[in-house]
């Protein structure tokens, strides 16, 4: 199969636990082209084909000079058997007019995976509003009445911004109420911005888990990542420390019954993210932690996206 993964900077990754490295480790393994671009480099002109400047590459297996690249090349997207929009957050106006042409590249005849479509249609943190029976209490609003309201109802909440990503931008509020007020005015930009407010869950302590879906199927081991010293915050870009462990009853439980229903509406990878026993976040834009599961349990997470990929090509 000819791939393009449309991603960040290839020079940004960092390949000892870049998601996006190991499926095209994979991909070459299995013998696979791969090239790459970035969002920037799609385009489409009046009249033509939505086109991408790719450049081909190879894996060297070196960890220093990691890929070997040809010069850049014009193709239409359809050309290529799949291609794999692993662009991390955040989702801003760029990142949704690329779904816009990634989606008319479908119209063509290409193949996207997570489909545009459903990118744009499940936002990570607001997705979750859709499954209340998996979630804590969770309020979506701009509203400083209706936050304080629910400090009052919860006394211990987290606020966050719906765009944010790697734990940027969230707070902790305790019974106190100590700077709901400053926090609240920060966070909805005085009125002008919605947020997320949930009920603090003191099960943090043993970690946000990440738990992978690929083709409606879990992976059967989560990735806990826990609050490292005063943090409350578990993700591993806050100095978070992740520990892999087996699904219990309840991930498996919620994975099994949202998988197939995802999967259904062109998610071919997602990352849900699990608090105690409630669901926190859906992520679909570029879910990781392949390589810290595989490194520490030796389950090869790279291995089942690219049967489920070669999979949803049969189709």
């Amino acid at each position: 199969m000819n791939l393009l993964f449309i991603a960040d900077p290839l020079a940004s990754f960092k390949i000892y636990k870049d998601t996006t490295f190991a499926m095209m480790r994979e991909a070459q393994r299995r013998g696979h082209s791969v090239a790459a671009c970035e969002p920037q480099d799609v385009m489409w002109q009046t009249g033509g084909l939505v086109t991408a400047h790719v450049r081909d590459i190879v894996l060297t297996g070196q960890p220093d000079v990691w890929f070997e690249a040809r010069e850049a090349r014009a193709v239409a997207l359809k050309e290529f058997d799949a291609i794999l929009m692993r662009k991390d957050p955040p989702f801003d106006s760029e990142f949704f007019y690329a779904t816009h042409l990634l989606e008319q590249a479908e119209r063509e005849g290409a193949r996207v995976f997570n489909k545009p479509g459903a990118l744009r249609d499940h936002p990570e943190k607001l997705a979750i509003m859709e499954f209340p029976q998996f979630i804590g209490p969770t309020l979506v609003t701009r509203d400083e009445a209706d936050i304080k309201r629910f400090h009052a109802e919860h006394q211990d909440i987290i606020l966050k911004p719906l765009d944010g990503m790697g734990g940027m931008g969230i707070f902790r509020v305790g019974p106190d109420g100590l700077n709901l007020g400053s926090i609240t005015e920060t966070l909805n930009r005085h009125g002008a911005q919605s947020l997320m407010v949930q009920k603090f869950l003191p099960e943090i302590v043993d970690g946000d888990k990440r738990i992978l879906v690929i083709g409606g199927k879990p992976v059967p081991y989560s990735l806990a990542r826990i609050p490292q010293g005063s943090e409350v915050r578990g993700n591993l870009a806050a100095g978070g420390k992740g520990v892999a462990q087996p699904l219990s009853e309840r991930d498996r439980f919620i994975a099994e019954s949202l998988g197939p229903i995802l999967y259904g509406r062109g998610l071919l990878l997602v990352g849900l993210d699990v608090i105690g026993d409630s669901l926190t976040e859906i992520n679909v834009t570029s879910p990781t932690c392949f390589q810290e599961i595989f490194d520490q349990t030796g389950f090869d997470v790279a291995a089942m996206f690219l049967d489920a990929l070669e999979q949803a090509l049969k189709r």
